[in-house]
């Protein structure tokens, strides 16, 4: 644990040299000033390494004393977390306060007692090395959050276009790992199964239960097929997970359509979820909002299947309550009117004349709006003809 010794006096940092080697401490290096203190500290970390654990510093010193050379050292994110103490004659309460406001931690007056040094010097390097393991812990936490970030999406669906159907979404993650996810699975020639969910929550937990579910989404809606029968096999899955685990009970909330272009009808349930808007040119919205509860809650559900048939070609916007979330609405918008009403509404200008679900997403939300929001915001849109 490297420490700087800072003073313009020589018998000073003799004396302070030969304290820290009586108490085992051989690794420092001195400055004759706060000038060439800041110059030393530049050149090492100009070749990617902070030189010191701990700066011992005069407080009055020519050219620069130690409370301005502290205000430079806590204004320079790669110096901020070294801890300096004051090492002063001056017995200004005011002046230690000011050092200790700059960003010194500790002082110790001259003449230095070197049993009182020692022990604040120890308490020091503990509270820089619980710092730096802080600082290391947090940053393997965003490297691994990171990394699942990337495996989470990495299952979600490419976008599809076979004879009378196109599917995309757009994915705008938070900075916070979350639990949206979306996936679409051919079923035959003419049908296939698609889901948007929202697992509670955030962080690496929301994160596995998404990964788990995604594990057997594939067999689930190949296997079952109609929509009340994928639900209900996947509340199946979700209680065994909540039997393992009595302590908390992980819920999602889900919309699932199967698509049928030779029939020309959509079959749906909506399990809690924010409604989904059916779109065709000419005519008023559909609100995709019947079903059931979310997904997870009750070892039994109560599930009604929905139909719509088409003759003329359809759209079909699904989406996540993070969209919801940060929509601007109008300022006299009523507090009793539902907010996915705007959004449908604003979805309707655009939504036959956008190719792609980002352009949408953009053309909803303003820029500094995506760049601040709180949780993952996903819309997938469905065209059928």
């Amino acid at each position: 644990m490297p420490i700087a010794i800072v003073d313009d006096n020589p018998v000073n940092i003799i004396v302070i040299e030969k304290i820290l080697k009586t108490a085992g401490y051989n690794d420092f290096w001195k400055a004759a000033s706060a000038r060439e203190l800041l110059e030393q500290l530049e050149e090492h970390a100009g070749k990617g390494r902070i030189p010191v654990d701990l700066i011992l510093m005069d407080m009055m010193m020519p050219e620069m004393d130690g409370i301005e050379a502290c205000r430079r050292i806590q204004k320079d994110e790669r110096y901020r977390d070294i801890p300096v103490i004051i090492v002063t004659a001056v017995g200004d309460s005011n002046k230690l306060a000011e050092a200790m406001e700059a960003g010194a931690i500790d002082y110790v007056m001259k003449p230095v007692n070197k049993v009182e040094l020692v022990a604040r010097i120890r308490v020091a390097l503990r509270l820089k090395f619980e710092k730096d393991w802080h600082k290391e812990n947090e940053a393997k936490i965003r490297s691994e959050l990171e990394l699942a970030r990337q495996v989470q999406t990495g299952v979600l669906s490419l976008p599809m276009k076979r004879k009378g159907l196109e599917i995309d979404a757009a994915y705008c993650p938070s900075f916070e790992l979350a639990g949206d996810m979306y996936a679409w699975y051919r079923i035959d020639e003419h049908r296939c199964g698609v889901i948007l969910l929202d697992i509670m929550g955030h962080g690496i937990s929301s994160a596995l239960v998404c990964m788990f579910i995604s594990s057997v989404l594939q067999d689930t809606i190949t296997r079952f097929v109609s929509p009340e029968f994928v639900v209900a096999e996947l509340n199946r899955y979700m209680n065994q997970l909540n039997r393992k685990n009595t302590s908390v009970n992980y819920y999602f909330t889900a919309i699932y359509l199967l698509i049928d272009t030779e029939k020309k009808t959509i079959d749906y349930v909506n399990a809690g979820h924010p409604p989904g808007f059916l779109y065709e040119e000419g005519k008023s919205p559909v609100y995709l909002d019947q079903g059931t509860c979310a997904i997870g809650f009750f070892d039994q559900m109560e599930i009604i299947k929905h139909t719509f048939v088409y003759e003329k070609p359809i759209k079909i916007a699904l989406y996540t309550d993070g969209l919801l979330e940060e929509l601007p609405l109008p300022a006299d918008f009523p507090e009793e009117r539902p907010e996915y009403e705007v959004l449908a509404e604003r979805l309707q200008s655009c939504i036959h004349a956008e190719p792609e679900p980002i352009r949408m997403v953009e053309r909803l939300l303003p820029e500094d709006i995506r760049q601040s929001q709180k949780d993952d915001i996903c819309m997938v849109v469905v065209t059928a003809y």
